[in-house]
């Protein structure tokens, strides 16, 4: 199996007011965000390739479209965190390449959220 990530980033606000009040994720605030997106594949394609990076340049734009700068409150209709974006991302991937098998998203360097369909406990 061959497998390839890429990696993108974006600076956003959110809050979690679903949250207690005195919870520090209730306040608004904001990250920086990165999301890693997984491709994978049991055979290279012609060009040797899972896929080739500059396809996955509409992510880029999405994501600087729809994501960078923003509230993210605003964007998703569900809480923002970090769970839902890597599942948000996933479906938004997959439905364009077939061949992703995983995105994480961090909030912050020490903090990752995966969504892979399949992997359980």
């Amino acid at each position: 199996m061959f497998r390839i990530t890429k990696e993108f980033h974006f600076s956003a606000s959110h809050q979690l007011t679903h949250l207690p009040s005195d919870h520090q994720c209730a306040r608004m605030h904001g990250h920086n965000y990165i999301v890693v997106v997984e491709l994978a594949a049991k055979e290279l394609n012609s060009d040797g390739f899972v896929r080739d990076y500059h396809e996955l340049k509409p992510l880029k734009d999405y994501i600087d479209g729809t994501f960078d700068h923003r509230h993210l409150n605003d964007v998703l209709d569900c809480h923002s965190t970090a769970e839902n974006m890597a599942k948000h991302f996933y479906d938004w991937c997959h439905a364009r390449w077939p061949e992703v098998t995983a995105v994480k998203v961090s909030e912050t360097p020490k903090t990752w959220a995966e969504y892979r369909p399949g992997f359980g406990p």
